[in-house]
């Protein structure tokens, strides 16, 4: 059995550490679920699993560096090498989402205790929370998006801040891991002007002459997390 889960199991307690799914924090899921299926079981962030599956399969496939990013409720990452999962010393490697956001200044405070996480301001809460700063309306991240593509001017200058933090914050991703694609997945990955607006602003901040990074758009959508629990076993 391969499972995927929001945060990660800590390699010094074997507890959960790290979840938005805050119920999971410090508690031996790992070994829970070993005893109720009486079979190994192997667990992963499910950013990991996203990426892995993206890199086997998927838009990612026959790359040797893939970034996959979660872009939902909350903002994760997964580092692909040469089709293996890093994970890193920590259990970290990818966890992007609690990086401070590049250009930022607010002093909101995230669920892991930090203030000014990237994804305070990436994730559909944060894309929501923007828009509500800046025009006073309520609208869940589907209907700015929505509102956006029917000529909203709110809505359009929202999805513009975004766009650009989206640049600002992957840009150090490329600066840092240089991977040959960024695939994008959650539901605000669904937004097709991110795939050529985002790229055309990030040379900004990147350290080349050019940016060969290719962002590409997940290719099996919401089962990609599965899947990638699935390719944890060879």
């Amino acid at each position: 059995v391969g499972v995927g889960i929001p945060g990660a199991e800590s390699r010094t307690s074997g507890l959960i550490k790290n979840a938005n799914s805050t119920c999971l924090i410090g508690m031996p899921l790992l070994s829970d679920l070993q005893a109720l299926l009486q079979r190994e079981v192997r667990l992963a962030n499910d950013a990991n699993c996203f990426a892995l599956s993206e890199a086997a399969d998927g838009a990612g496939a026959g790359m040797q560096t893939v970034f996959g990013v979660i872009l939902g409720t909350g903002v994760g990452g997964g580092i692909v090498v040469d089709g293996k999962v890093l994970t890193g010393a920590n259990a970290i490697a990818g966890e992007w989402g609690h990086n401070p956001m590049p250009g930022e200044h607010h002093a909101d405070t995230c669920y892991c205790g930090r203030k000014g996480c990237v994804e305070l301001y990436l994730s559909g809460p944060g894309l929501a929370a923007d828009h509500r700063r800046e025009t006073g309306q309520d609208l869940p991240a589907v209907e700015i998006s929505n509102r956006a593509t029917a000529g909203d001017p709110g809505c359009e200058a929202t999805l513009h801040r975004y766009e650009a933090r989206l640049a600002r914050a992957l840009a150090q991703v490329i600066n840092i891991l240089d991977p040959e694609a960024i695939v994008l997945g959650g539901g605000l990955s669904n937004m097709e002007r991110l795939y050529e607006n985002v790229p055309r602003l990030w040379g900004e901040q990147v350290f080349s002459d050019q940016v060969s990074t290719r962002l590409l758009k997940h290719r099996h959508g919401d089962s990609s997390g599965v899947r990638g629990a699935a390719w944890l076993w060879p």
